[in-house]
């Protein structure tokens, strides 16, 4: 047996001991079913489960004894719903068989919780700033502010990566090397927004760039995309002029769609020299301590 069939094997009866173990812990009266009588094993059944997923007993029995069968992503869902899976045990059952989980489409209102928060403010000497699923600036840090202007200002969709890449003419002037930047971030936020495509909002952000910038109009009927988390960005500041910086983006896993964009100043230029200063100068102005979103 191969080194490959080997891990296989050991993946499936680690799928088949997760699904006994989830299935172990649940009642009956948990998921809705009657208790019955003479039940002397602890958990539900597998006919319950399987019942409960819309499987065949038989079949389901064969997952937990790690058999070669494959179930489809809409099977390992309903697997899933009847066990009362967490997020985390869902993309864990998804990670064992073998497949990818469906993306999930969030809504509502974005929020960026106090934990986060204060790792951003903690950032003292590293501009950084986190977005959300359709890349608006939800929170950022006072270094964020010293370097890119203050987002407080903005309001709306001007708050926005792309409407500030795209359609805001003096964050453009900031970006040195714009026009290659431009559709490099286009292409990522193309890759990065396609399961929000048709929500509302994605939708009018799209539509208004395309009337306030031909070179959106130009570049988005290419369909081109990238998966870009770092890179180098070169700043014309208008106080502390040419500033280099690296920048790194994470993914906030525990909640859909927020990403972390953090960026490290360089010694080119003495960018971190002048960051200081623009830092030192910024702390003497009122308000500096709430420059933070």
């Amino acid at each position: 047996m191969s080194q490959i069939d080997l891990s296989q094997d050991a993946r499936r009866r680690e799928f088949g001991d997760f699904l006994r173990s989830r299935r172990e812990r649940l009642t009956p009266s948990s998921v809705g079913l009657p208790n019955g009588f003479r039940r002397r094993a602890q958990g539900l059944r597998r006919e319950e489960v399987a019942l409960l997923a819309g499987v065949g007993t038989t079949w389901y029995t064969w997952l937990e004894q790690g058999r070669d069968v494959r179930p489809s992503a809409e099977v390992l869902s309903a697997l899933a719903e009847a066990l009362r899976l967490d997020a985390a045990e869902r993309a864990h059952l998804f990670m064992l068989s073998g497949r990818a989980e469906p993306a999930s489409r969030p809504s509502g209102p974005e929020r960026v919780e106090e934990p986060l928060r204060r790792m951003l403010a903690s950032l003292t000497s590293q501009p950084a700033y986190v977005t959300g699923r359709r890349w608006d600036i939800l929170a950022w840090n006072p270094a964020a502010a010293a370097v890119f202007g203050d987002y407080r200002l903005l309001e709306g969709d001007a708050r926005n990566i792309m409407h500030l890449v795209f359609a805001d003419p003096a964050h453009r002037r900031l970006l040195v090397d714009w026009h290659e930047l431009a559709p490099v971030v286009l292409a990522m936020f193309r890759a990065d927004c396609a399961c929000y495509r048709g929500d509302p909002d994605v939708e009018r952000l799209i539509g208004k760039l395309h009337e306030a910038s031909p070179e959106f109009r130009e570049w988005w009927p290419r369909h081109d995309i990238v998966r870009l988390l770092a890179g180098y960005k070169r700043i014309e500041h208008p106080v502390a002029g040419r500033m280099h910086f690296e920048y790194t983006s994470f993914s906030v896993t525990e909640s859909a769609g927020l990403r972390l964009v953090v960026y490290t100043p360089l010694a080119d230029e003495r960018t971190d020299e002048k960051l200081a200063a623009l830092l030192r100068q910024a702390s003497a102005e009122p308000g500096f301590r709430r420059a933070a979103g």
